[in-house]
């Protein structure tokens, strides 16, 4: 199974997704399945910043020694993300409305990211 089809896949399971993608914490997207409505959001240049802080927090977790980090999420007014962290160099993030269902979201992207992990 390609990257693409599992993001296809998580877009289409969690209600209110907008888009999901394979990124590295250098801020580069392997892959983006993004939908049409969501074009009007400028989701790729978010994804850059959040990759900057994913990577602050993930330091900042090891220097704690608070153990690895799994997940974030940010929550602002017109969009939620979620990252999952699939290897020490790419995770997985997922845009979806603040109307959407987050429990499934974050579910399916911990069963996802095993998934992504194999193809890389």
């Amino acid at each position: 199974m390609s990257f693409l089809s599992h993001l296809e896949s998580v877009v289409k399971q969690v209600n209110g997704a907008l888009a999901c993608s394979v990124m590295g914490f250098d801020g580069i997207a392997v892959e983006t399945h993004q939908v049409d409505s969501a074009a009007e959001l400028d989701l790729n240049a978010a994804w850059v910043e959040y990759a900057n802080i994913l990577s602050q927090v993930k330091t900042a977790a090891e220097t704690l020694k608070t153990g690895t980090v799994a997940e974030l999420s940010i929550n602002s007014e017109n969009v939620v993300t979620l990252m999952r962290l699939v290897s020490p160099e790419y995770f997985l993030v997922l845009a979806m409305r603040p109307s959407g269902n987050y429990g499934k979201g974050r579910y399916v992207l911990r069963i996802t990211a095993p998934k992504v992990k194999a193809e890389l």
